[in-house]
């Protein structure tokens, strides 16, 4: 069956904002630890926020980590993703989970062309499940033995899923890259859809993320999209929805 990717964050270090102003506000403080985090709990950190991203000063962003579930995306979105280094990665097992009747992304070029193509293309998918179950039976069955071999037939569209956890830090570096129109469509849907949801909780860390056409000049040079002024719209939407969603979330406190 064909899925798309979903990102959706489960988990996020409690009061993200004011432990990254806390962390920062410590290192210029002759008060106690305990003094500088509650007096961080009580002010705006939204200019003090603005102030390390202006200075560089970025390892207080590393106090914070978000959790996101992703879903619905290939084995070869799993490849790009944890080149992302700083990152924990958990993802579900073609060992230990029998891919038999696997999910499958269609990409939207192969959309593109018709009905006809995505019918080509669903039906190479079934063959592809059809030689995995010839494989298992013939290595012993539906069994952990036998799927660590017979998933080598496997293509990229075989659907995976995982549990991926980054601190802020890395995340501004992870969108600057993969919201970019440089990145590969499938990683880029996702990115986006993570920094939406992270922008829903911080809105003061991660208001100028994006692509480095968001905040400045591109950053890929001869392979620029030259669209610049599209993705910087999309972005100023996107901030202009979360402004509205979370001026309705403080209306109803």
């Amino acid at each position: 069956m064909q899925v798309k990717g979903k990102a959706e964050l489960i988990r996020y270090t409690s009061n993200p904002e004011s432990t990254i102003a806390a962390a920062a506000r410590l290192c210029y403080s002759s008060d106690c630890a305990d003094k500088v985090v509650s007096d961080s709990d009580e002010k705006d950190n939204a200019k003090y926020i603005a102030m390390l991203r202006k200075l560089n000063h970025l390892s207080p962003f590393e106090h914070a980590s978000f959790t996101f579930s992703i879903t619905g995306v290939s084995r070869a979105f799993l490849a790009q993703i944890t080149r992302h280094r700083i990152a924990s990665f958990s993802v579900r097992s073609q060992r230990y989970v029998s891919e038999s009747e696997f999910n499958y992304i269609i990409p939207p070029a192969i959309e593109a062309l018709g009905k006809d193509a995505v019918k080509t293309y669903v039906e190479q998918m079934e063959t592809c499940m059809r030689w995995y179950g010839d494989w298992q039976e013939k290595l012993g069955g539906a069994k952990e033995s036998s799927n660590e071999d017979a998933r080598f037939i496997l293509p990229n569209a075989c659907e995976t899923q995982m549990i991926v956890t980054m601190n802020a830090r890395e995340l501004m570096h992870f969108f600057s890259l993969r919201c970019c129109n440089r990145a590969q469509w499938e990683i880029r849907d996702v990115a986006w859809q993570m920094l939406e949801a992270v922008l829903k909780v911080a809105p003061n860390v991660f208001g100028s993320s994006g692509p480095s056409c968001v905040d400045g000049s591109c950053s890929e040079g001869k392979k620029s999209c030259g669209r610049a002024a599209e993705v910087k719209e999309r972005h100023r939407k996107l901030l202009a929805e979360i402004g509205e969603k979370l001026e309705k979330i403080n209306n109803k406190l």
